[in-house]
């Protein structure tokens, strides 16, 4: 099996090639060139060939491996070794000149993250963990932030513009974070919102439904950074489509008590993705 540095390697290498990519490509401005999934929820095809390009290499270098990608390949077959890939998380930000969005990679040996990456396409960011390892900004270690108090807490979210059947408890859950902390931001990518969090930009983060190709990169950054990253039930996360609390320890457990603290149960999140691409 390939060592998680390799995998590293590998991972970056295809980021950057599909971030080139990104960067010399005029997005669609006309909605008629876009394609709906489902409400508010677009790709075009620009999406498309950037996930060709990075199967390509990552498949190329790792025989025998496959990718659970977002808009090609969203079941991916049994491997030992299994590619998670975002070929561009924050699409509606893309398509609107917004410029945060990402390419997210991440590979899972037998079902455990060993290696991820996630690159910020329009600041040429490149953050990127191993199992082990650490969780890296060029030569700086990440750490999630030292707040333990929510009143001093910035945290971010990500709206379940797809699950309208998710809104209402979303906004109790709201309403009751908003006025415990300092703030809550909402960006658009959930691959980059991770990164913040592993970087100690953001205190916490929370979403209801989210993918794999969504989160497994920014899970790994989150964990290697000193933080926790699970679902509702407390339990950590790799590849699946769940719901997603993440922060440093102190702010995740008190993120966690307080969704838990809804009024209604909660539903069990699709399996179609959430917040980093609308």
């Amino acid at each position: 099996m390939v060592s998680s540095k390799d995998l590293l390697r590998i991972a970056t290498r295809a980021a950057e090639h599909a971030a080139a990519y990104l960067r010399t490509v005029r997005p669609p401005r006309a909605p008629d060139e876009w394609h709906a999934k489902g409400r508010a929820d677009f790709v075009t095809d620009i999406d498309r060939s950037a996930e060709r390009m990075i199967a390509e290499i990552l498949l190329d270098e790792t025989p025998g491996a496959s990718v659970l990608g977002e808009e090609l390949t969203p079941d991916a077959a049994d491997t030992p070794l299994t590619w998670i890939v975002d070929p561009l998380d924050g699409t509606t930000n893309f398509l609107h000149g917004l410029p945060a969005f990402a390419v997210s990679i991440a590979a899972a040996v037998d079902g455990h993250l060993a290696a991820g990456v996630v690159l910020d396409v329009p600041r040429d960011l490149l953050y990127r963990a191993t199992a082990g390892g650490g969780a890296w900004l060029g030569d700086t270690r990440l750490a999630t932030s030292g707040i333990t108090d929510p009143v001093h807490a910035l945290v971010g979210t990500g709206f379940p513009f797809k699950r309208g059947d998710l809104m209402e408890e979303y906004l109790e859950h709201f309403r009751d974070i908003l006025t415990s902390t300092s703030g809550i931001r909402r960006g658009g990518s959930a691959a980059l919102d991770l990164a913040d969090v592993a970087a100690g930009r953001l205190d916490a983060f929370w979403e209801l439904a989210l993918a794999p190709w969504d989160i497994a990169a920014g899970a790994l950054l989150v964990r290697e950074a000193g933080g926790r990253i699970t679902d509702l039930a407390g339990e950590d996360i790799a590849m699946e489509h769940t719901a997603v609390v993440a922060g440093n320890r102190a702010l995740h457990a008190w993120l966690l008590a307080r969704v838990l603290a809804s009024p209604e149960p909660m539903p069990e999140p699709s399996h179609t993705g959430g917040g980093g691409g609308g």
